[in-house]
């Protein structure tokens, strides 16, 4: 059923309410930001009656019942680094006067554009973040879409986001919702546990293993707390680095088996000039051997991390690559604390480690997810749940460093909670 073939109606509904399945109302609210209006979030976002879209070949229209929170929304909202409005049109849509955020949500299908046949309606779906167009050589030969130079991120680089009542998205975006999780649940797992599992699973030799050690930064965050529980899922020893007790309570709670305490350290930061003084290089030296120290006390024995969970990046860099055992891999999806990232090469090739870029996760990442999901207790870490018309708010604090870790979600349709 396309939506040209279903049930339309021109009722507005209120949020919290939606039509019957298969309805499809001609006008939607949604939270948009517009150019003229780029700045902080609560400048940025404002609530706008819009036009539902029409799918396209391969699309579908989904009516959202909660969606994700990610940073991504804040860059939106600041037009940087990216301006969000000048990417429409770029992948084929008409362009938009205005950009509707939110890159993971869940859902019922209510409408199928032309040549879908993954999805149909009444389908309860996750819908993930990532689309490409999937004729693209790169996709066609089974590389993961995140590698196709059609790659882009719904709601960020691309339009039609999941802070609405109805999102248009590519049927390979929707995925089936894990029975047993609520609707905010849903919403709120599938950017970080399928960014973890490609970390942990996509890269060949370096593929988690029973008994690796593996180190995460920011281990009560939405990414960190994920992480947790996918390395314990696979056998691993998690060790977190936090800021303060309250933190590292939260993980151990999760499966951590220990913790670190960064602010205990004085050598993080990149590397400075002075780096190369033997004087300097000793006192740097002196610290990161005092925190490699921790994680063997941790483990109980002088074994390092094999694989490193990164994203904080420009401070915490240097340590990273010193801590990895020979052979090891630092796999990086970010640059929270400054993307100019400062490596000492000796550690690097006279050790034969690995740095590895990741970013996202595809289908498949994600279905390793599921299935992981489906045979052990893994849960996302729901710190907040928030209504929908505290949603600038919400994104204020986060651009504040005002909110708590773990990730949050955003109610929007009928059984939000059930």
């Amino acid at each position: 059923m396309s939506i040209g073939s279903a049930v339309r109606t021109d009722q507005l509904f209120p949020i919290g309410e939606v039509p019957p399945v298969g309805v499809v109302p001609k006008q939607m609210y949604a939270w948009t930001v517009r150019k003229e209006r780029f700045g902080e979030p609560l400048q940025a976002f404002q609530v706008e009656i819009v036009d539902v879209p029409k799918p396209g070949r391969g699309e579908v229209i989904v009516c959202n019942y909660a969606a994700g929170i990610n940073y991504n929304g804040v860059w939106a909202g600041l037009g940087q680094p990216k301006n969000v409005i000048a990417d429409h049109g770029k992948w084929g849509d008409a362009p938009q006067p205005f950009h509707i955020c939110g890159s993971e949500s869940s859902g019922i299908v209510y409408a199928v554009g032309e040549g879908v046949d993954m999805v149909k309606v009444g389908d309860e779906v996750v819908v993930i973040g990532v689309q490409a167009d999937y004729n693209c050589p790169v996709v066609k030969r089974g590389d993961c879409p995140v590698l196709s130079p059609t790659f882009r991120v719904w709601g960020y680089e691309a339009n039609w986001g999941a802070f609405a009542q109805f999102s248009k998205v590519q049927q390979e975006q929707c995925v089936p919702k894990p029975t047993h999780y609520t609707w905010e649940e849903a919403a709120a797992f599938s950017a970080t546990g399928a960014t973890i599992m490609r970390m942990l699973t996509a890269y060949s030799e370096h593929h988690i293993q029973e008994g690796d050690v593996v180190l995460i930064w920011g281990g009560s965050g939405g990414l960190g707390t994920m992480a947790i529980q996918i390395v314990n899922y696979f056998g691993g020893i998690p060790i977190v680095v936090v800021s303060d007790r309250e933190r590292a309570e939260l993980c151990m709670s999760l499966g951590a088996k220990g913790w670190i305490n960064r602010s205990e350290f004085k050598h993080f930061g990149p590397l400075e000039q002075g780096y190369k003084e033997p004087r300097q290089y000793k006192a740097w030296l002196r610290e990161a051997l005092k925190f490699r120290r921790e994680i063997w006390n941790i483990v109980g024995e002088r074994k390092n991390p094999r694989i490193v969970i990164e994203h904080p990046g420009e401070n915490t860099l240097p340590t990273s690559m010193f801590v990895v055992e020979n052979g090891g891999m630092v796999t990086i999806c970010g640059g929270t604390s400054g993307y100019i990232g400062t490596v000492d090469l000796r550690y690097l090739w006279l050790g034969q480690k690995r740095l590895q870029g990741s970013h996202a996760g595809g289908r498949q990442d994600y279905f390793k997810t599921y299935d992981a999901i489906n045979q052990s207790s893994i849960r996302p870490y729901l710190s907040k749940i928030i209504e929908w018309e505290d949603l600038a708010q919400c994104h204020q604090d986060i651009r504040d460093n005002q909110h708590p870790g773990g990730n949050m979600a955003v109610r929007i349709g009928l059984g939000a909670g059930k």
